[in-house]
């Protein structure tokens, strides 16, 4: 087998701080094991010199005591990496500006209670389609991932339910209680730090809350 002659070519390299992989790490400050001076010309010493974040001076003679070290690291950069990166959010972000301008009617407000929260009732239309079309050009996966979310309809039903005061909150927001005139019965417990809308909108899923989900989605119906 032929062997292929490895192709070398200039690279760049850039700073890039608290990430992996690494390529390369310089020495920060100076060791026995490890020097790192610099020649002053004036004194016609070797200065030990030591990188901390938070000092004015590369140099350790002129810093305080109270220094912030950290490794210096470098990353490879690839132009062609990155372009295409940068490519494709652009290109997602139009996708999801152009669904978010076409959005209408129900459809609008379902994304709109979903990403806003149960306060887009209180808004007008205009105030809507602004604060969508800028969720979709900040955060164009979200937007995208939510609009084609099977479980927006149900998602949105339920912020509805709650807005209605047909579900409210108990013990300082960890309880889910029915609130209908003939309903006072306590469903379940919210665990900690999760979305209360999400997880009541899996219960619904489930065999023990259909029901009481075909009986709220109707009386909302009848509502509107």
């Amino acid at each position: 087998m032929k062997k292929v002659k490895e192709k070398y070519v200039d690279k760049a390299y850039r700073l890039k701080n608290h990430s992996a992989p690494l390529a390369y790490m310089l020495a920060s400050k100076h060791t026995r094991r490890s020097p790192l001076l610099f020649f002053d010309d004036d004194t016609g010493q070797n200065r030990p010199l030591r990188y901390a974040k938070n000092q004015k001076s590369p140099f350790e003679d002129e810093q305080d005591g109270n220094v912030v070290l950290e490794p210096i690291v470098f990353e490879e950069i690839n132009r062609e990496k990155d372009a295409m990166q940068s490519l494709s959010f652009i290109e997602r972000g139009i996708e999801a500006q152009a669904i978010a301008k076409d959005l209408k009617g129900d459809k609008l407000y379902s994304v709109a209670r979903v990403m806003i929260g149960a306060s887009a009732d209180q808004m007008s239309t205009p105030e809507i389609r602004r604060d969508i079309l800028l969720y979709a050009q900040n955060d164009p996966e979200d937007f995208l991932d939510t609009v084609n979310d099977p479980m927006l309809e149900l998602y949105d039903d339920t912020v509805q339910f709650f807005s209605k005061h047909w579900l409210v909150l108990k013990n300082s927001g960890k309880d889910v209680y029915f609130n209908l005139p003939k309903n006072k019965q306590k469903i379940l417990s919210v665990p900690y730090g999760e979305d209360h809308y999400f997880i009541m909108s899996s219960w619904f899923q489930g065999d023990d809350g259909i029901e009481s989900y075909k009986l709220l989605k109707k009386r909302l119906k009848n509502k509107d």
